[in-house]
């Protein structure tokens, strides 16, 4: 088995999220059902298929972890569309014409007008060929076969040829459009399982066709239904929102992939740490026919929420050198973005800036000191602390907490306190409220 995902090279910005999805998908029915995973750069037009396009491509894949069994990049696959394009030109599947784009259009209004599908009308084979024009190309359609298969998410399809243009595969000036490339692809590929959005039905209809008049099966079709932004925009216009804005923004990977995997299907949406899990209950089964609504915030909390249950080993490639697995266990709940750890980590190991206290709060501080001083730290010291200056200072509750947690922490809220002095340590936990006593 073995499933294709293609991207185009271009300078509008990295990989968007509707595209990753598209990608993710492919990638996890290749793993679950231990097939290939194919990337094709479709970089035919040399203007914008430059070199750091294309490795832009590999890098946002790459850090997503969507590696690739193979890479092929069409711009060196000529000589194959030339070939099988002759061949079908000799059997009359391809042929030429002329007319312009603005007479293209002229007769499109004129059809609508009457009321009639504005569909390519076909010249006869004998019509005189307009002087100094260079043609374009068309796939014939073979307008008495119904176009039928059964799409693995959409069911049963249905097209009439008849009421489809015959597509355009060449231009004038002879590039190609994607449409015949992308099959001949995908014979010479042996690819099984064509995953892309249901923008593209209409288009598979045509290349179902081509299949056949190259003399090859058609691959499994699964249409999923497109991703919608809040506002209503399509997947294709939620703009730099992906890759390149993700990681900029410090949010891990497999957040945003746990969202793409699950979302617009019957599968509740949760933060899944590895893709080989997202790939284990991946079916085409789950998915739904409706627009699939993508709202960024949903990454946020998936992110917060995967950090709050990744083992230290994930991360620790990541964390200070000096970072105990015990540290990572007692401050991840507090992390929504992995960036968060390092200001935490200071906390336990560096400096605090403690706001101003009020004279009571300081005068409690240097009571807390005085216990702590005397404390055994190794039976649980915020328990014994806290008892003793909750009896001899009357104050208990926020009074109590409050001041104790801005003088050892700087912060307002964190981490549990009592794992936090124990991974501080008396001297440093001394050291802090001595110097809230002071200010």
């Amino acid at each position: 088995m073995s499933v294709v995902t293609r991207f185009a090279p271009s300078p509008t910005g990295r990989l968007h999220v509707g595209n990753i999805r598209t990608a993710l998908h492919n990638f996890l029915f290749a793993r679950k059902h231990r097939g290939r995973f194919l990337l094709r750069i479709d970089d035919t037009d040399r203007e914008r298929s430059r070199k750091e396009f294309v490795e832009a491509i590999r890098d946002d894949l790459g850090w997503m972890g969507l590696d690739p069994d193979a890479e092929v990049r069409q711009s060196e696959r000529f000589d194959l569309y030339e070939r099988e394009f002759d061949r079908l030109k000799s059997v009359g599947r391809v042929y030429p014409c002329y007319e312009t784009p603005g007479e293209l259009e002229l007769r499109r209004k004129v059809l609508l007008g009457r009321g009639l599908p504005p569909v390519y009308e076909r010249k006869p084979d004998n019509a005189p060929v307009p002087e100094g024009r260079r043609p374009h190309w068309r796939f014939r359609l073979d307008h008495e076969r119904p176009i039928e298969w059964t799409d693995l998410i959409r069911g049963p399809q249905r097209f009439d040829p008849k009421l489809l243009s015959d597509p355009v595969v060449r231009r004038e000036d002879g590039s190609w459009l994607y449409l015949l490339p992308s099959v001949i692809d995908d014979v010479d590929l042996g690819i099984t399982h064509i995953v892309r959005g249901e923008d593209h039905v209409t288009n598979s209809a045509a290349q179902i066709q081509m299949f056949e008049a190259l003399g090859s099966e058609a691959p499994s079709f699964a249409h999923e239904a497109l991703l919608v932004a809040s506002e209503g925009k399509l997947s294709k216009r939620l703009g730099s929102y992906g890759a390149e804005h993700l990681r900029e923004e410090g949010v891990e990977p497999m957040a945003m992939l746990s969202l793409l995997a699950r979302i617009g299907t019957s599968q509740p949406v949760e933060p899944i740490a590895s893709l080989d899990e997202l790939a284990s209950d991946f079916d085409f089964a789950h998915f739904g026919r409706a627009p699939a609504h993508f709202d960024p915030q949903e990454v946020e909390h998936l992110n917060a929420r995967l950090l709050h249950k990744l083992d230290h080993d994930a991360v620790k490639d990541r964390l200070p050198a000096d970072t105990a697995e015990e540290d990572w266990l007692l401050l991840r709940p507090n992390l929504e973005r992995l960036s968060d750890f390092r200001s935490w980590f200071d906390v336990l190991r560096g400096d605090v800036d403690v706001p101003e206290l009020a004279h009571d709060e300081r005068l409690l501080m240097k009571d807390a000191a005085a216990v702590a001083e005397r404390l055994d730290w190794t039976q649980e010291p915020w328990r014994a602390l806290t008892a003793e200056l909750k009896a001899t200072s009357g104050k208990k509750g926020r009074e109590l907490f409050h001041p104790l947690r801005l003088a050892l922490t700087g912060r307002e809220s964190g981490p549990e306190m009592a794992g936090l002095i124990e991974r501080m340590g008396k001297s440093l936990t001394l050291e802090r409220l001595k110097a809230a006593a002071k200010r």
